[in-house]
Order: structure tokens, then C-alpha cells, then sequence
């Protein structure tokens, strides 16, 4: 996430908030009954609803940290959509900060290039072709080409 936002200028507190945004964005895992977390099996409407809850437990857990109340934002945000259909909010466009959509891309990629208990990781190639293939719907046209380009040019992180 930083090295993409530094791709696309981002620097100073703005580039630190969404540093401490990419460590803690999933920590709203811990309110989710890690059987669910660990189910093989394929998930039900009810366990992708529960799964959803992620963020705004995450948001719930730092809210006594004042000074994080720009990274919890971008935590809030994280799975919005580039076309509104996300969620929690439905937030389209440019309603929500690049620093949520340059999560988004880093989190999507780093989830399909992961093992998972119900599937093996998928290639970094799979990935990103899914990131081109879905940029202007789910991912910002911007943040995604430049996920491609850096990708490209070989300069993702391991």
C-alpha cells in the first residue's frame, strides 16, 4: 500500500495514516467466530453477511484512539467499490479517500495471492489480470493502472 501510494504521490501524515490503515485494516477479524475464518466449506449468504461486520468491528475496537480517526476511516472504507457496490456505505467515485482505494487494490491482491483454507493462492499473474479486468467497477481506474504498471516494471513488494 505504501509503495503504491507513494507511485501516486502521496506522501508526509497522509502516507503514515494509510501505513497504520494497511497494518490494522483487518483487525475487526478478531470480533469474527474464527471457525468462520477457518470454514473450508463453501460460505453462505449469512457467513458473507457476518464477514462484512469486519470493518466497522475494526472501526469499534480503535475508537477511544483519537489520533486514528483518519486511519479508521480509511478502515471503514475499505471495501467499498469503485461502483458504489460495496459496502458498508454503497460510497462510488471519488465519495471516499484514495487511501481506502489504494487498500482496496492492495488488500484484494494480497487475499487472492494468499492461501486460503477453502482455496490455494492464485498466481500473481491471476491477480493481477483480476485488478486490470475489474478496474472502473470494483477498483479506481487510477490506483489499479498504477497496481499494473508497478506490477509491470517488477516493483510490488514480496
Amino acid at each position: 500500500s505504501v509503495a503504491l501510494a507513494k507511485k501516486l504521490g502521496i506522501e508526509g501524515e497522509t502516507l503514515k495514516q494509510l501505513e497504520q490503515a494497511a497494518i490494522l485494516h483487518d483487525i475487526g477479524k478478531i470480533g469474527i467466530d474464527v471457525n468462520l475464518l477457518h470454514k473450508k466449506e463453501k460460505l453462505t449468504p449469512a457467513d458473507i453477511d457476518v464477514l462484512k461486520l469486519h470493518p466497522s468491528i475494526g472501526v469499534h475496537i480503535l475508537e477511544t484512539i483519537r489520533f486514528l480517526g483518519t486511519v479508521r476511516e480509511i478502515i471503514a472504507k475499505h471495501q467499498e467499490r469503485f461502483d458504489g457496490k460495496g459496502y458498508h456505505s454503497g460510497l462510488s467515485g471519488d465519495e471516499w479517500r484514495i487511501e481506502g482505494k489504494i487498500l482496496a487494490v492492495c488488500d484484494t491482491c494480497d487475499a487472492m495471492t494468499s492461501d486460503r483454507p477453502y482455496r490455494k493462492a492464485l498466481s500473481d499473474e491471476i491477480a493481477i489480470q483480476e485488478i486490470q479486468d475489474h478496474s472502473g467497477t470494483q477498483f479506481d481506474p487510477k490506483v489499479a493502472a498504477a497496481f499494473v504498471e508497478m506490477s509491470n516494471e517488477g516493483q510490488l513488494p514480496e
